[in-house]
């Protein structure tokens, strides 16, 4: 029953404190566990079970412990055998740190063949872009003195038209002044030969004019006479 169990408990509980240590039993490897089972078995005669119940019981819960002592160190280890795994880590943490300076060392190598090997190869691009900016430079050069030639050689080209033309436009300005003063002498001359006819024709209209005078005064005075 239920309360039996619990008086039973309390009073394993209470036995364990009070009485003294008797009998041990072993747990596994060197680990043991002292516990008066002599006290635990008369505790449970003076609590009504029989002396072969008592044992039973008292059997169950050395096995009981046992099992769970064996779970608790279960994954626990003695200080012999944690400093045996801590220099077995540590011999393991050695070899692969020399492996890993080995393994540097190597890297170090190749990489220091492939940086040399990149070098050479940069240095041998860089030199074929020298040579290749060179030749552009000097075909560049080459052109741009060919297309400076062309340019003069059309400029001078260019000066001799515009020589040419400056000189028959002062060939024209010259022949078109020699015109023009040939027009304004025969204008002049024109002129004054129109003045000149102009000076004889009024000198015929004043001499007709003044004969035509006479003449009247003349018929005026002959009829003045007839008439007188």
């Amino acid at each position: 029953p239920k309360i039996v169990n619990v008086d039973l408990s309390i009073s394993v509980a209470s036995s364990l404190q009070t009485h003294s240590v008797k009998g041990k039993f072993s747990l596994s490897g060197s680990r043991k566990l002292f516990f008066d089972t002599h006290a635990l078995v008369c505790l449970l005669e003076e609590n009504g079970f029989t002396t072969q119940q008592s044992e039973i019981i008292v059997s169950a819960l050395v096995k009981i412990m046992n099992t769970n002592m064996d779970v608790i160190y279960k994954d626990m280890v003695t200080k012999v055998q944690q400093e045996i795994t801590l220099q077995q880590i540590m011999s393991h943490i050695g070899g692969v740190k020399k492996d890993m300076i080995i393994l540097e060392k190597s890297e170090f190598s190749a990489l220091r063949a492939e940086n040399e090997k990149i070098k050479l190869e940069l240095y041998l691009l860089k030199k074929q872009v020298m040579d290749e900016v060179t030749k552009v430079r000097a075909d560049n050069k080459l052109g741009f003195n060919l297309e400076k030639s062309r340019v003069k050689e059309l400029y001078s080209i260019n000066e001799k038209k515009l020589l040419e033309i400056r000189t028959e436009i002062v060939a024209m300005h010259a022949q078109q002044d020699r015109a023009l003063t040939q027009t304004d002498r025969k204008i002049d001359t024109e002129v004054a030969g129109l003045k000149t006819m102009l000076e004889s024709h009024k000198l015929d209209n004043i001499k007709y004019l003044a004969g035509s005078v006479f003449t009247c005064l003349t018929v005026a005075l002959g009829f003045y006479r007839l008439w007188i």
